[in-house]
């Protein structure tokens, strides 16, 4: 991952005029992975939440998120950020059939593990142990690494767990072996479903946050 630095030198040779990062020098940055809530801030000045259009007010589908740098940031292309909220909202709030909340948040955790976005692990993690109640395993994937629950317990766990690192590398890593352990776990094709888009939506959000920003610590 190029720096904010290496980004304007890449542009500048491009061609490009670039547009001054944001240095954070004196920023708590977080020194592992955690549940604890975070914050993000950017490297690009995002504009001020009062100089939204309503085209970009729209995008955000929920006016609050406007509070949110990074959201204001993606407000500057407004159909894609739509776009992407609503996929959001369809993957981890339609839950009334398919896979449970706490096992599709269990594999958001699991690719942002693997793609070291610590922002996004700390807020899927806390959602997994919230709606899984199982706290302790979901601090073990961030302490020992994305592939520590491959051997848990839980067969629909380990198996949701290595279908996740295994897609979070590549879309090709993930296998009919894969699909063989979820069924075998007692997923069902719906709950198969879910845990691939899951884990692509978040494959592909992590590499956002990680291009745009980076997180904090809060609250001491």
């Amino acid at each position: 991952m190029t720096t904010p630095t290496e980004q304007a030198a890449l542009a500048e040779q491009a061609g490009t005029p670039p547009i001054p990062p944001v240095v954070h020098p004196s920023l708590e940055r977080p020194d592992a992975f955690t549940q604890d809530q975070l914050g993000w801030v950017a490297w690009l000045e995002p504009r001020s939440a009062a100089d939204l259009t309503e085209e970009q007010q729209a995008g955000l589908l929920q006016r609050s998120r406007a509070a949110s740098p990074y959201f204001r940031l993606l407000a500057e292309d407004p159909p894609v950020l739509a776009a992407r909220t609503h996929t959001d909202f369809d993957i981890f709030h339609s839950t009334e059939d398919g896979l449970r909340r706490g096992e599709r948040e269990l594999a958001a955790a699991v690719a942002s593990r693997v793609n070291g976005c610590v922002f996004c692990a700390s807020v899927h993690a806390r959602f997994a142990s919230h709606h899984s109640g199982r706290h302790d395993q979901v601090q073990r994937l961030l302490d020992e690494g994305p592939t520590a629950l491959i051997d848990d317990d839980d067969p629909a766990w380990s198996a949701i767990a290595a279908a996740a690192v295994a897609l979070s590398g590549t879309p090709a890593g993930l296998g009919a072996e894969h699909v063989a352990a979820l069924r075998a776990a007692g997923l069902a094709d719906l709950d198969i479903f879910d845990l691939v888009n899951a884990t692509s939506f978040f494959a592909w959000a992590n590499r956002l946050m990680l291009s745009l920003g980076e997180p904090e610590v809060i609250g001491t």
